[in-house]
């Protein structure tokens, strides 16, 4: 059956609460992000994703106060992302009590930060994050964006994701920003092409909205890992009750 498939609830925060929006913008409360990691991790999620959204935005470094009260709850891998510019802020951050680190803004800009994380720490460290949108579907053709999706690159996702493995990245977080918050399922083609091309796990993010899309993008997207965040912050999905649908759908999954 091959490596277990992973659910990874996201915590969005920002000014030290969880939000969420749709499309990257229209942000809403969802509370306290110490409570939600707790009960996350309590109910069998496999990981759990902690990203500060407006810390490259803002220029400033992720809360590490927050980081280290949401680890300390936890008994599952912690990836953290947001504001991660160079060696010392990874380093701060698993001091912190992160398990991964997620790149995203920073390593478009200087990509030799993967290079530099993965020789440091370890492939296992660095995951590279990738917001996309699909801007010319006659073409195929996905921008990747920085800032929380505010600043459009040249960078195409699929060149991208394949120089972030060539430097070292040990997996690949994919949200696609057509699908954000949009409830109505993963990018799945897209998906499928990085999960078909790349050696590395590839995270789907953007779109979960009921629980056929997780079954949709582990058959069809061929991801490793599905991350959502709404609906599992507004409990339209327990974690434990997408886990059984799954197991009975024949995916493998840990319960």
């Amino acid at each position: 059956m091959g490596l277990a498939k992973r659910i990874i609830p996201c915590l969005d925060v920002k000014d030290g609460e969880t939000v969420k929006g749709t499309n990257f913008v229209n942000l809403r409360s969802a509370g306290d992000p110490v409570a939600l990691g707790k009960a996350y991790s309590e109910q069998g999620a496999d990981e759990l994703c902690f990203l500060d959204i407006t810390a490259s935005f803002e220029g400033r470094k992720t809360f590490t106060e927050m980081v280290t009260k949401v680890a300390q709850t936890l008994n599952i891998p912690f990836t953290v992302g947001g504001g991660i510019n160079e060696l010392a802020d990874v380093e701060r951050l698993l001091y912190a009590g992160a398990d991964k680190v997620s790149v995203n803004s920073a390593a478009i800009r200087r990509p030799e930060l993967i290079d530099e994380i993965a020789t440091r720490f370890g492939s296992q460290v660095c995951v590279v994050a990738i917001d996309a949108r699909l801007d010319e579907p006659t073409r195929n053709l996905w921008h990747c964006y920085l800032k929380g999706g505010r600043e459009r690159t040249e960078r195409g996702l699929f060149e991208w994701a394949h120089e972030a493995q060539e430097r070292g990245a040990g997996e690949i977080l994919f949200t696609s920003m057509n699908h954000d918050g949009t409830k109505n399922g993963y990018a799945n083609e897209a998906l499928r092409e990085l999960a078909d091309t790349l050696s590395i796990p590839i995270i789907a993010s953007g779109g979960a909205g009921k629980r056929e899309h997780f079954r949709d993008v582990f058959l069809e997207g061929h991801a490793d890992a599905a991350l959502a965040a709404s609906v599992f912050h507004f409990g339209e999905i327990p974690v434990p009750e997408l886990k059984r649908y799954l197991k009975d759908e024949g995916i493998n999954v840990r319960i």
